[in-house]
């Protein structure tokens, strides 16, 4: 499967930023911000501003069984890199 990352960083309510990649099955880049914010939603930071200036498309690539099998199941992964619970 290929796979679309999408490289985000965003300002969390206690003002440090968290960086993460969000991964879909489609390059889709308002889909893109749309799993990001449901995933904010899900961590307790709904209130953070994500738009394309946060979240911008990285790459394209191959993906390992649990990406792929998370794509399938939500939509979306998210890889956390720095500052994410």
């Amino acid at each position: 499967m290929e796979i679309h990352v999408y490289d985000t960083y965003v300002k969390a309510a206690d003002g440090h930023t968290m960086h993460f990649d969000v991964i879909t099955g489609e390059k889709d880049h308002p889909k893109a911000i749309e799993y990001g914010k449901e995933w904010l939603k899900e961590i307790g930071e709904g209130e953070a501003q994500m738009t394309q200036n946060e979240c911008t498309f990285c790459h394209s690539q191959s993906c390992p069984e649990p990406v792929e099998q998370a794509i399938k199941e939500k939509g979306y992964f998210i890889q956390k890199m720095e500052g994410c619970p």
